[in-house]
């Protein structure tokens, strides 16, 4: 037995705040980030997706990763994908399904992403990365067929909240209450697979005020401060409350 997906995301998700944290608070930021090119989640079998690590300085010491949905853990060049210095060339499939990493060989990870291929005739695009709090967000209902029509029904963690006639649905500008479970359908070709957005709250201390207090380097060390423990503490919470249950669930494979 092994571990599911979800329980890897999360696993390697509390080893990287870790290195974060030691770090310190400049250091929250990935040090690697993982591109996907088309920029989404969600591919119809045999589409040519792009995956890269993009990295200030020596990009050749990361390696693209996955864990796919048939529990096999291995490299881009070794049974999947084309391997070209910092990038892997795919072609999917099906048994593509998975999460998808960059990882350093110290073991450093970026950030992840559950890429999936449902093999139907509806598929969602989804921003892959995280997306900041504020920015504008646009979710496309995709068909493998011409529909008579590009009607589209959005659903968020299970329940329909827009009905849109262009097939597209905008998110003028996300909050944390946008996070969650997205989905689509069509009513001649059916429903998408769902697929996670993440919303992250900007980072960005306000300036100053104007003229500066008494003592500008407690000031500004409790701002970075404050602003760090805003962005840290809900990662924390989540993290902690989804290790507990890998932990249960390891323990549980273990007995058995």
């Amino acid at each position: 037995m092994e571990l599911t997906p979800l329980c890897w995301i999360f696993l390697m998700f509390s080893t990287q705040v870790d290195y974060r944290l030691s770090q310190g608070v400049h250091a929250w930021s990935p040090p690697v980030s993982m591109i996907i090119n088309p920029n989404r989640l969600q591919f119809f079998e045999y589409e040519s997706v792009s995956l890269s690590c993009e990295v200030q300085g020596n990009s050749t010491a990361w390696r693209l990763k996955r864990y796919t949905v048939t529990r096999k853990l291995s490299d881009c060049g070794t049974d999947w994908g084309m391997k070209q210095e910092s990038s892997c060339n795919i072609t999917v499939a099906i048994s593509d399904s998975g999460v998808y990493w960059c990882e350093s060989e110290a073991g450093e990870h970026s950030n992840t992403a559950n890429i999936t291929v449902p093999g139907g005739d509806v598929i969602l695009e989804s921003p892959a990365l995280p997306v900041t709090e504020g920015h504008s967000v646009t979710l496309s209902c995709r068909y493998k067929k011409t529909p008579s029509n590009l009607i589209a029904d959005f659903y968020k963690d299970g329940s329909l909240i827009r009905n849109e006639t262009t097939g597209e649905m905008t998110i003028p500008a996300v909050n944390k209450s946008d996070q969650g479970r997205y989905s689509c359908g069509h009513p001649e070709l059916g429903e998408s697979q769902e697929s996670w957005m993440t919303v992250t709250a900007s980072t960005l201390c306000p300036p100053p005020s104007t003229p500066p207090p008494p003592s500008p380097e407690l000031c500004i060390s409790l701002s970075r401060l404050l602003c760090s423990l805003l962005v840290v503490s809900p990662y924390l919470v989540v993290t902690t409350v989804l290790m507990v249950k890998c932990q249960v669930r390891i323990i549980h494979l273990t007995k058995t």
